[in-house]
This record gives structure tokens, C-alpha cells and sequence, in this order.
């Protein structure tokens, strides 16, 4: 029996090597390409700077948008935190907006008839031409900017949500009927679990414009002071001419949407990566 399960395994074993050793080396280049482009695009940035005496006024470099970011951290930071709060909450609050209407809509043919297109004109109607009634209207500055990035974030959500719900097997909405099963069965075990590639894939973009609308809404409030976030500061630093400082600024934006990419990216996988097939990996 040994010898025959010796003889099996070994046409198997080196197979499963270079699986395991092709695995590896994906991954470490997914992480090592976009590092190495990614440092070889500061340094070039950094190299025509100096090269061509470029004033830190006009565009400062790398390293001198780094030392701005240590010598002016504390408020930088306080800032970021500011947007990082505002940009959460109101993506907690289109997620949950979002999902429990669109739920609402997949029970109710009627409901979605009546409210969808609201939906649709609150999303179409920009930001900024309805920012200034909201901060009229709300006495908050800060409940007045979630609003305002609430709503942008809002609308994929819900839509997301309601494909997914529309996009149930028929076959098994026959079945379910054919059972007789509760609206609150249907949704909790076909529709649900049918939307979530949608849900996830509209999260994907919420995300990111969750943290655009905290930052034009903010632009457009035109709020000052200590407690406000990071589109202030650069508002602050082109008054004043302080260009590297309005840098370090846009960096930590961009930081924070990196970031909510990455976490929302993590969480697909984990959602789906066992069962769909946008998150299967498969061996090439």
C-alpha cells in the first residue's frame, strides 16, 4: 500500500510545488510592481525638480512635501481625522439607507415605484448646486457635510443593492413560491445572498465617493478653524501661497482613499472570495 501511494502522490507532488511557488510569486508581485513604479514615479518627480530648479512655489518636491508633512503633523493630522470621521459616518449612513430600501423596494413593487425616482433626482442634482440650501437649513456644520457626502455615496448603494435583489435565479423564485415562502425567507435567503457581488461592487465605489463628498462639501461649506478636515487646510494653504503645505494635504487624501480601496477591496474577497466567481482565484 505504501508503494502504491508512494507511485500516486509522486506525479502530484512537483505539480503542487510550482502551484504553491507560482502562488507566491503573485502575490509578491502585486505588492512589489506597484511599490517599485510607484517609487521610481517619485524619484523622477523629485529628480526634474532639482534638476530643472523648479520653485517650491510652483511644484515642490517629494522630499520637501515630506518634511512639511512632519513639521505641520499634528494639525495635518487633526484634520485627516476630521475627514476620516465625516467620510466613515457617511458611509455607514449610505450603507444603511441604501440596503434597507432597496430591501423595501425588492418586497414591495409599489414602494419602488413611488420612491426610486426621488432617489434618482437626489443623485442627479449636484452636490454643490444643494450644499449651500443644507447648510442654511442645518444648524450642524457638521451635520450639514455629512449630509451632503451622504448623498453622494448614497445612490450606488441602493442601486447596487436593488440589481443584486433583481438578480435572483427564477428557477429558484419559482421554488420559492412554489413553497410558499415568506417575503422575509425570500429575502433572507435568496435575494440576499444574490445581491451581494452587486452590494459589494457598489460599495467598492461608494467608498471612495464618500470621501469626495466630505471633501467638496467642505469645500463648498468654506469652513475654517481648528475642527475641520483636510479641504480646509488646503484651502488655507493656496490663500497663502503655501503650496507644499497644500501638497501634504492632497498626499493625505489620497492616502485615506487608498486606504478605503484597500479595505473595501479585503472585504469582497472575504465576502466572496469562497463562493463567486469575481473573487475566485483560479490556477492559470
Amino acid at each position: 500500500m505504501q508503494s502504491i501511494s508512494t507511485i500516486d502522490a509522486g506525479p502530484e507532488a512537483p505539480v503542487n510545488a510550482a502551484a504553491i511557488a507560482r502562488e507566491r510569486r503573485e502575490k509578491v508581485l502585486t505588492w512589489l510592481l506597484p511599490v517599485v513604479t510607484l517609487v521610481a514615479a517619485i524619484g523622477g518627480w523629485e529628480w526634474a525638480v532639482r534638476a530643472y530648479e523648479i520653485p517650491h512655489y510652483l511644484i515642490p518636491a517629494p522630499s520637501r512635501i515630506a518634511q512639511t508633512l512632519w513639521t505641520d503633523g499634528p494639525s495635518l493630522m487633526g484634520s485627516a481625522w476630521f475627514t476620516v470621521k465625516l467620510t466613515v459616518f457617511s458611509l455607514g449612513l449610505a450603507i444603511l439607507g441604501g440596503v434597507l430600501l432597496g430591501a423595501l423596494f425588492a418586497l414591495s413593487r409599489a414602494v419602488e415605484m413611488s420612491l426610486f425616482p426621488f432617489a434618482v433626482i437626489l443623485q442627479v442634482t449636484p452636490v454643490v448646486a444643494i450644499a449651500p440650501l443644507i447648510l442654511i437649513y442645518v444648524d450642524s456644520t457638521f451635520a450639514a457635510l455629512l449630509i451632503c457626502a451622504w448623498i453622494v455615496a448614497f445612490f450606488p448603494i441602493l442601486s447596487g443593492t436593488v440589481i443584486g435583489l433583481r438578480s435572483a435565479d427564477h428557477n429558484l423564485r419559482d421554488l420559492f413560491t412554489l413553497y410558499r415562502a415568506t417575503p422575509w425567507q425570500r429575502l433572507r435567503f435568496l435575494l440576499a445572498p444574490s445581491a451581494l457581488p452587486s452590494f459589494m461592487a457598489a460599495l467598492k465605489v461608494a467608498g471612495g465617493l464618500s470621501l469626495i463628498g466630505a471633501v467638496v462639501a467642505e469645500f463648498v461649506a468654506g469652513a475654517a478653524g481648528q475642527n475641520t478636515g483636510l479641504a480646509s487646510r488646503i484651502i488655507e494653504s493656496s490663500f497663502r501661497n503655501e503650496i507644499p503645505r497644500m501638497f501634504a494635504a492632497l498626499v493625505l487624501v489620497s492616502v485615506l482613499g487608498v486606504v478605503i480601496f484597500l479595505a473595501t477591496a479585503w472585504l469582497s474577497r472575504r465576502v466572496l472570495g469562497h463562493w463567486h466567481e469575481s473573487e475566485i482565484r483560479r490556477e492559470q
